[in-house]
């Protein structure tokens, strides 16, 4: 009997550690479907499988709002006996994936904690191989209960994990994050960064990894080199120095904006006052309801003598200037990457108050 309440008692603390970790796992990714939906892509060009990442955010929503879904169930022992067989099989899955990524698959960063806290490929086999054993605990713990036996409050509260879970990813999704986990986030002085970055890695070879986006091979440049630049062809995978250096620091040192006459990032990041930066993936694809909203903005800016201007990794074409409405604004070209590391939206906006950020939105969400 004592044996069997410390067993109990052992499968308890089990249960807490896995929930608590499923909860926080799944929190911080199902808030940034967009990191989500890029590490999907990445692993669905790894093996070969690119006709299927045009469903990739909507899967990224469904796989951490699930996750987060089943930290709950388990927090709260709702069907623990069928929760627990899931949590199993995905513990056993994503640690032979992990295994894969730390061994044969060359993926840097397996994204099991979003922004939030970065683990190499064999940091995060080591963690999932501790999880593994808890997993296998709880489900011995519950595997004499039924399980498909639903009571009314089981179907209330598992309903409720479920809609809530997916609707945080959706709302993300539509907006912005809810917690900015990225290095680009409100109160980050871009200028005075990106010379923290250089400082800190003058006595460092960086070396930039990127895949190419139709033959999947990766390759590695030199800060001096700009083919990266090409965001229709160059997908970004890492950042390396030789130094144990911040990352975040490293990518915000990656941030270059060019047009017709060259480097323009010193000019733009030292615009004194209010800088309104609309960002735009491709003019092509952008809705009238955005353009609509970038018009009055531009209007509006007009109006109060703020300066505003346009990012895109779209080719310019020695193109320098974008009408929006009566406004013309100035563009200017920046990696794709960078943009959306900067900004999880395909358009939106990124305000700067003397070159610090002083507010971000999705295009849907800009107000004049």
């Amino acid at each position: 009997m004592r044996s069997n309440r410390i067993f109990k008692l052992f499968a308890h603390v089990c249960r807490l550690v896995l929930a608590c970790t499923f909860i926080f796992s799944g929190f911080t990714k199902v808030i940034d479907p967009w990191g989500t939906s890029l590490k999907v892509n990445e692993y669905l060009s790894i093996y070969g499988l690119e006709q299927l990442q045009g469903a990739s955010m909507a899967f990224s929503i469904w796989l951490c709002g699930a996750e987060l879904m089943m930290g709950c169930m388990l927090l709260f022992k709702v069907r623990i006996r069928l929760i627990s067989i899931f949590a199993l099989l995905s513990m056993s899955f994503f640690t032979v994936l992990t295994l894969l990524s730390a061994t044969l698959i060359p993926v840097e960063d397996c994204g099991c904690f979003g922004e939030a806290v970065k683990l190499t490929p064999w940091q995060t086999f080591f963690k999932n191989l501790l999880l593994l054993p808890l997993a296998l605990v709880v489900w011995w713990r519950y595997r004499p209960d039924k399980v498909f036996a639903f009571n009314a409050v089981e179907i209330a509260l598992t309903c409720s994990f479920f809609i809530m879970s997916m609707y945080l990813g959706y709302y993300c999704y539509r907006h912005l994050p809810l917690i900015d986990f990225l290095p680009y986030k409100v109160g980050v002085n871009i200028r005075e960064a990106m010379q923290a970055a250089e400082a800190e890695t003058d006595a460092a070879e960086t070396v930039l990894v990127y895949r190419n986006l139709r033959s999947g091979k990766v390759r590695e440049f030199s800060l001096d080199d700009t083919e990266w630049q090409n965001g229709g062809e160059w997908e970004w995978v890492d950042t390396r120095t030789s130094g144990g250096f911040s990352s975040v620091r490293l990518i915000i040192g990656e941030f270059a904006l060019h047009d017709a006459d060259g480097d323009a990032t010193e000019q733009v990041l030292s615009t004194p006052g209010r800088l309104y930066m609309l960002c735009v993936t491709r003019f092509d694809r952008l809705s009238r309801r955005c353009a609509r909203r970038m018009e009055a903005l531009a209007a509006t800016a007009a109006v109060e003598g703020a300066q505003v201007v346009c990012l895109t990794p779209d080719p310019l074409y020695g193109r320098k200037w974008h009408a929006f409405g009566g406004q013309q604004v100035r563009c200017y070209n920046i990696d794709a990457s960078t943009m959306k590391t900067m900004l999880r939206a395909n358009n939106g906006l990124v305000v700067l108050d003397n070159g610090t950020i002083s507010a971000k939105m999705n295009c849907r969400d800009i107000r004049p």
